[in-house]
């Protein structure tokens, strides 16, 4: 969810052959890096590809791999993770998300800062047996948001956090007035974008598996405090976090009107998100202290995400 990784946020962000799955306990369980222990064992059938926007390419984590340079694709992202616990390499993995893009950029080029990523749907076929999709972020503007919401926050706390003006949500009311929701209604029509692409991978790639993934949780799911990590005004921590609750509901939807999965990577990273610990966190805040863009997924973050897919494919065996 970013437009330009660059600038950062803080400006300042169906084959039943498919598969074959065994899951092993590794040492017990989660390992320290919240590992969840699956494991494929035997190669997958493919090929695989993954198409989505900045947290699916995870800028930051690694040096940029794959072309174009500009969509800060990184090879520790977690299409690559569920490629390698997948046993899929070569031409039966193909990653072409890229740092930035929207659901246009599905099926239109893509110019970066360095280089232009094709539509990424020429990347699939009939051929193609999985599929990943991580898109929507940047179709409500949700980077530009946090990065208003962190400008406004600073003003808030410059004048007594409250002491001289009551309102706690000064970034909201940039987006909510009465009955008109701004952000609501571009979800809708990310929703609306998003239903015409899944009919299209459809028909791309008929014999594919799909599914949509979400995004995962970047502020906390209890309270309204997240201290200086991120600089928010408590009201516009909820804002910020129903704002993206509803982006994720609308990809649940979507995907089950179309008939495709959802892979849900916000219940389990609940515990993770921005605000909690350097050695915890999925999702770094706006100063990072482990590799990662602004407000993106760190490697842990990526190997979460990566773990839920798993799992989800799984499940639907």
């Amino acid at each position: 969810m970013k437009t330009s990784v660059q600038a950062g946020v803080a400006g300042l962000l169906a084959c039943g052959t498919l598969l074959t799955v065994v899951l092993v306990a590794r040492d017990g369980g989660d390992d320290s890096d919240g590992h969840t222990g699956i494991a494929y064992s035997s190669p997958t059938k493919g090929p695989y590809v993954a198409l989505g926007d900045s947290y699916t390419a995870a800028p930051g984590i690694t040096d940029p791999t794959g072309t174009p340079a500009g969509c800060d694709r990184s090879s520790g992202n977690y299409p690559a993770l569920v490629a390698a616990e997948l046993g899929l390499k070569g031409r039966d993995f193909r990653d072409v998300s890229c740092s930035g893009a929207t659901t246009t950029d599905l099926t239109g080029s893509q110019h970066t800062d360095d280089g232009t990523n094709s539509p990424q749907l020429r990347a699939i076929s009939s051929t193609t047996r999985l599929i990943t999709i991580g898109i929507g972020g940047n179709d409500i503007g949700f980077s530009s948001m946090i990065k208003r919401c962190v400008a406004m926050g600073a003003l808030y706390e410059m004048t007594g956090s409250g002491k001289y003006i009551a309102e706690d949500a000064p970034c909201e009311r940039n987006y909510v007035n009465g009955d008109s929701d701004a952000v609501k209604a571009k979800i809708a029509t990310a929703g609306d974008r998003l239903t015409r692409i899944l009919t299209e991978v459809g028909r791309r790639a008929p014999e594919a598996r799909v599914y949509v993934v979400s995004y995962p949780a970047l502020l906390p799911s209890d309270g309204a405090d997240c201290g200086r990590d991120m600089s928010l005004a408590p009201g516009d921590v909820t804002f910020l976090r129903e704002k993206e609750q509803q982006l994720n509901s609308m990809l649940r939807q979507r995907a089950s009107e179309a008939g495709v999965g959802y892979v849900d990577t916000y219940t389990p990273s609940k515990d993770h998100n921005a605000c909690t610990a350097k050695d915890t966190r999925w999702i770094e805040p706006l100063v990072p202290q482990n590799p990662a863009a602004p407000v993106h997924p760190n490697a842990r973050g990526e190997r979460g995400m990566a773990d839920a897919v798993l799992h989800t494919l799984k499940s639907a065996l």
